[in-house]
């Protein structure tokens, strides 16, 4: 862990689509600094820029580049930046590395939680009610994406857990075919959330929902749940949020979960 005085920073410069060894180049030194144990390290991205060719690359809504310009930095002892330079040197290939001297006035701590027992499971089993709905990427509530004020408005109505999925084709009640293509830029592609909870909670639920789709399509199914199995939240840590129904970074429900729907 680092401590207060004497460190060196150091900025790694790579473009976006460089590779080194079939792998993404700053995807492999962020992945080298993490196993070296380095304190952190950040990637930014730029959204314009030119290198050694003097060629231009700027980000834009039309124009999907991969030689938008990354810079990778990260703040350690000068024994550890000495350690693992030369590796970098490597891994960096036609990069540019940029090391300077810095002062630590505060380090970063470790956060702890006040209460170090292990949380007990929750766990839930029989007979509920699977939701489904059906929208377009494109619908809004309220100036914000309706598949995320859904997500939020289940979220405070603590619906056990919601899962957003984007369709890859398909056509609704128009008619019109909507596909999703890697070099389309869409913003009507299908989407569908699918949430399970006790009949009780859904149904308190289905009025607010009704409300905020306009067009679209809303099903309910009966399901058995086999397991629904997750950690009760923890106590907040200072300086973060507790644990959700949702998972952060999949998006979907934070347990172990299997159901059977009766068709």
């Amino acid at each position: 862990m680092l401590k207060a005085g004497r460190a060196l920073k150091v900025s790694i410069y790579v473009t976006e689509g460089a590779k080194h060894h079939g792998t993404s180049t700053y995807s492999g030194i962020l992945d080298f600094l993490f196993y070296k144990r380095v304190s952190g390290a950040t990637v930014l991205k730029g959204i314009a820029g030119f290198g050694a060719d003097h060629h231009m690359h700027s980000s834009s809504i039309v124009e999907i580049s991969d030689h938008m310009p990354l810079k990778i930095e990260f703040i350690e002892t000068p024994e550890k930046v000495n350690e693992i330079l030369g590796k970098l040197e490597e891994l960096v290939g036609t990069g540019m590395i940029e090391v300077q001297e810095t002062t630590i006035a505060k380090p970063a701590q470790v956060s702890k939680p006040r209460n170090a027992t292990a949380p007990e499971h929750l766990k839930v089993e029989g007979k509920a009610k699977m939701m489904r709905i059906y929208i377009g990427e494109s619908d809004r509530w309220r100036a914000k994406p309706l598949y995320l004020a859904l997500v939020e408005a289940m979220r405070a109505n603590d619906i056990a857990g919601v899962t957003v999925y984007r369709g890859i084709l398909g056509y609704g009640a128009k008619g019109r075919i909507h596909k999703d293509k890697m070099l389309h830029l869409s913003h009507d592609s299908s989407i569908m959330l699918s949430a399970v909870d006790t009949e009780e909670k859904i149904r308190a639920f289905l009025p607010l929902m009704e409300q905020m789709v306009e067009e679209g399509l809303i099903v309910l199914s009966d399901v058995d749940i086999i397991k629904y199995a997750c950690r009760a939240q923890a106590p907040n840590v200072e300086g973060t949020e507790g644990s959700s129904g949702l998972d952060q970074a999949s998006g979907t429900p934070a347990a172990e979960s299997s159901f059977r729907e009766d068709l």
